[in-house]
């Protein structure tokens, strides 16, 4: 078998390195491999770009801040072609918010995969609780070392038990030292050790066992407590040695400076396991419960050493049947007394050994191995992988249910909230034109596929746009939540998107009482038609007359100014255009579609073969840019693309997303032809997670959209934009889904 394993790698001084390389030489020893590449290699994990000499089996190395790294990695791996792919998690050694650079990698990768989850959090953040469902539905099988864990996946993240193997965490083998022989090189000979070993932090709660030490030396005065490790890195970046000068102070105020030792190294594995071998009791006091799995404590019981601990997660597991003894968190009074116990009575510490021996020889690193290869063998039998370009992609099943329940949370009896703090309204941001005018499209939208709670809104959006109208057709934007005016006039794009929902009303809406007032609103607008400019407000206009034109077929000067409007694209398209630059602007911005759409609408109405011929070359430009990737990569804001220059990549926009499926929808309308709905189903995966970080953008808790994908994850925020868009989207979808059905009975 060919394994590829990810996560960090020696001589990197990581725990989940350590554990990385100790279950590559343990699965290489279980095939009597010698050599270790290429049989099974490994993808490193650098932290903040430094360089390490990585052994030969390290094939790739991926740095962590480096997002196309991840693609990049996903890439070498479908090229050596591995039989599994074997994930070390833990969220702090990957970049992006919460790691969530990692799912731009496992999405990619055509082989099995298995995870293994150091951390399993019980009160996850909103990415965290989301990394770990994209990663155990990617994963063949999660991997985790405690039944505490199992709970935490099956209760929280909503993980299949059937999912979900416990294997506990490897100690190494290694020669057994004699105790003599160690605990003379340590000058333990004469001494009762106590032992702590670890990164360095406040939550280990080493203060908890100086405290305990006093009134313990007080009759045993041969104690010596060594506490072995750096302090952890990201604790020393940012408060420094603070921790540990407590520490030494507390030990100077406790008069225990020959009692208390501070070894500050991060030493080899074997030199560890000599301590373990030389201490007579050792000691975890974490300060609080959520520790899921200790690397520290498997490796104490697996030197068969005496372990007293606080009762956190993994120490209540792997302590019971008499392997340790627990003491309640913070409690040094009850820490010395059970040392005390312990000391006056050393049958009881031999007692502890012997147990701990026992269960130790269960967790010795080849019996994990072939734990891992028998997962291993199972994924490979029961695998397969239909490659993305083969897969039929219009599947509405993969759509979340249609719901009203963030819209519905941001609008009030004057208008939708425009921005919103996380999942709330923001109300001081107050209202725009904009984000009503597409609240009204999609009221309409979702009324004509079956949604009736959208009738209770639509009088509200309608009404706000009636009071943001001038006397001379134009149209303000911008109402303060106490509905001040905060602009004379609005913007051409606020306009045009006005005119959009107005026409597709009154083009689709049966009801009167609807239909009327929108009618008005439109023909008193009709006259600002001819003022403008700008090419996203002209587009938006175009599409609001064709749905105007297609309920007034018989409108002569609609279609007149329809084709006006058209003919001021066309001639910017001419005048831009270049071998390799098939677009209107010499940059590409926001809401690039909606040009290329307006002009199949266009084309639709006038059957004008020039408009079309337009409207096909720029969507197939703008595909080439943002659909290359075989997934929708919308033009990023912070840069955006002009011409000559490097794409940005972030912060991608949902109002980018929806033009694109509304424009790939129209296409297929237009053409008939049958790959367009594909290009709009990918386009439209992009919420669901199909994207650079393979991150879902749609909340399927809130029924909201976040506002964003930025580099390092999520923009949080749902406001009403973002949302609006992708409720537009998801009905667009929908509609295809019901055209391909007729089109197949």
């Amino acid at each position: 078998m060919k394994f590829v394993f990810i996560g960090t790698y020696p001589p990197q001084k990581c725990g989940i390195g350590t554990f990385t390389h100790n279950l590559v030489r343990a699965i290489a020893d279980n095939f009597g491999y010698t050599n270790l590449f290429p049989n099974l290699y490994v993808i490193a994990v650098n932290d903040n770009d430094q360089i390490y000499n990585y052994p030969s089996e390290v094939s790739f190395v991926v740095n962590q801040n480096n997002q196309r790294d991840y693609v990049s990695a996903a890439k070498f791996i479908n090229y050596n072609k591995a039989d599994v792919c074997i994930l070390e998690h833990e969220f702090g050694i990957f970049g992006g918010e919460s790691g969530v650079y990692i799912l731009s990698l496992v999405s990619r990768i055509e082989i099995p995969m298995i995870v293994t989850f150091h951390t399993v959090v019980r009160e996850p953040t909103h990415i965290q609780k989301v990394i770990v469902q994209e990663l155990s539905n990617k994963a063949y099988k999660v991997i985790v070392m405690s039944k505490k864990a199992v709970k935490f996946l099956i209760e929280i993240y909503n993980i299949p038990e059937d999912k979900i193997e416990i294997i506990e965490h490897g100690v190494p083998v290694g020669k057994v030292f004699h105790r003599d022989t160690v605990r003379e090189k340590f000058n333990f000979t004469n001494k009762t050790a106590l032992f702590t070993f670890g990164l360095l932090s406040r939550n280990k709660g080493i203060e908890t066992v100086i405290k305990a030490l006093p009134k313990v030396v007080e009759k045993h005065k041969n104690i010596l407590y060594v506490v072995l490790g750096n302090t952890h890195p990201k604790v020393l970046s940012h408060y420094g040695e603070e921790y540990r000068e407590y520490l030494l102070r507390l030990v100077k105020d406790y008069g225990l400076e020959d009692y208390v030792y501070f070894y500050k190294n991060f030493v080899p594995e074997e030199l560890l396991m000599e301590y373990l071998y030389a201490t007579d009791i050792y000691i975890t006091p974490y300060l609080n419960e959520a520790q899921i799995t200790s690397g520290t404590l498997s490796y104490a019981v697996g030197a068969g050493t005496a372990v007293i601990s606080t009762p956190y997660w993994h120490a209540e597991e792997l302590l019971a049947d008499g392997r340790g003894v627990l003491f309640d968190f913070h409690d040094h009074e009850q820490l010395g007394n059970i040392l005390l116990d312990l000391l006056d009575n050393r049958k009881k510490i031999e007692e502890l050994r012997e147990a701990a021996i026992e269960y130790g020889q269960r967790l010795k690193w080849p019996k994990i191995g072939a734990k891992y290869i028998r997962v291993a063998k199972s994924a490979m039998e029961n695998f397969s992988y239909i490659h993305k370009d083969k897969h039929t992609v219009l599947d509405p099943y993969l759509l979340p249910d249609f719901t009203l329940a963030h819209v519905k949370r941001l609008t009030d009896d004057t208008g939708i909230v425009q921005h919103a703090k996380y999942g709330i309204p923001n109300l001081k941001e107050g209202y725009c034109l904009d984000d009503n005018a597409r609240a009204l499209l999609m009221s309409a939208m979702a009324f004509n596929n079956k949604s009736d709670e959208t009738i209770k809104l639509m009088p509200i959006y309608l009404s706000y746009i009636h009071y943001m109208q001038n006397d001379d057709g134009s149209f303000r934007n911008f109402l303060s939540f106490s509905r001040n005016y905060l602009d004379e006039i609005g913007s051409e794009d606020s306009f045009g998107r006005t005119i959009w929902a107005l026409g597709y009303l009154i083009y689709s809406f049966p009801k009167d009482s609807y239909h009327q007032p929108g009618l008005d609103i439109f023909r008193k607008s009709l006259p600002y038609f001819r003022k403008l400019k700008h090419l996203r407000g002209i587009a938006n206009t175009i599409l609001g007359l064709s749905y105007f034109i297609k309920r007034f077929p018989d409108d002569e000067e609609s279609k007149t100014l329809l084709l006006e409007l058209a003919n001021k694209l066309i001639k910017e398209y001419n005048s831009k255009k270049s071998i390799d630059w098939n677009w209107f602007e010499n940059i590409l911005t926001y809401d690039n579609a909606i040009i290329p759409l307006s002009l199949f609408h266009a084309a639709e109405i006038t059957h004008d073969d020039e408009i079309l011929k337009i409207a096909i070359e720029s969507s197939v430009f703008l595909e080439s840019i943002t659909l290359k990737n075989g997934y929708l990569k919308p033009i990023g804001s912070k840069g955006w693309f002009v011409k000559g220059k490097v794409c940005a990549d972030y912060a991608q926009q949902s109002v980018d997303v929806m033009g694109m499926v509304l424009l790939f929808f129209k296409a297929y309308e237009v053409t008939k032809e049958r790959k367009y709905l594909d290009k709009m189903f990918k386009s439209y995966m992009w919420y669901m997670g199909k994207n650079d970080l393979s991150l879902p953008v749609y909340d399927y808790e809130t029924g909201g959209c976040n506002d964003g994908l930025e580099e390092n994850g999520l923009n949080r925020n749902q406001g009403a934009e973002s949302t609006l868009s992708y409720l537009i989207a998801h009905l667009t979808v929908l509609n295809a889904f019901e055209l391909e059905y007729e089109y197949e009975k």
